[in-house]
């Protein structure tokens, strides 16, 4: 047996909050594992304004239950995996620039990754050309992959790190070894603690988006 492959075009949605027209600040939110982006985009109501949130969704697609009533998506698995990296990096590459191509002129790009969403944004980040102005990394790890050379793109980037108190697939440790993996690349960052479990916490998130 021989394994090959073949390049397809496919359709990808995504969900967008605010006007991006008039938005200087347009915030890309990488929804987590089994999540549909316009589900993830209802944690962002009410902070639209002076912004554009837009939440892309995941390009594989399955059913949540026995019963097929809900469907989530994935980023990926580790089935795969290098193609399905390189093919969810050109997605969001070609998101931003189809966004700009609408944005006022001198937009800054900012991105919040939550769980699996978090690998999925680091990936990004660390190959696109696209610079980003601020990072939120929301209760999940950075990939293992990514070495001091490919975290040091980010050197002139605003980093946030935030975790629940309660998180069952986290502790806070998390987020003393992301600080640990950017001390060694030359980069400060925030740590957030909030708390809570495995969730968007509104008052915390709120908060970030406004800089604070």
């Amino acid at each position: 047996m021989e394994e090959r492959f073949i390049q397809v075009q496919r359709t990808a949605r995504y969900h967008v909050l605010g006007t991006l027209e008039a938005a200087p600040e347009i915030w890309i939110a990488i929804h987590g594992y089994g999540q549909l982006a316009r589900y993830f985009l209802n944690n962002f109501k009410g902070l639209e304004e002076g912004r554009c949130i837009v939440a892309p969704e995941g390009l594989s697609r399955f059913y949540l239950d026995a019963e097929h009533a809900r469907v989530g998506a994935t980023w990926m698995t580790r089935e795969d995996r290098l193609h399905e990296i390189d093919d969810h990096v050109a997605y969001l590459d070609a998101l931003c620039d189809e966004l700009l191509k609408h944005a006022m002129p001198g937009a800054r790009i900012c991105a919040l990754g939550f769980s699996q969403g978090v690998a999925t944004l680091a990936r990004w980040a660390t190959r696109s050309d696209r610079p980003l102005h601020r990072i939120v990394l929301w209760a999940g790890s950075l990939p293992p992959e990514l070495g001091s050379d490919a975290l040091a793109r980010w050197r002139s980037t605003t980093i946030d790190a935030v975790l629940g108190d309660a998180d069952e697939f986290a502790d806070p440790e998390q987020l003393d070894e992301i600080a640990v993996r950017f001390e060694r690349a030359g980069i400060s960052m925030r740590k957030h603690l909030f708390q809570g479990g495995h969730q968007l916490d509104a008052i915390t998130l709120a908060r970030l988006l406004r800089g604070e």
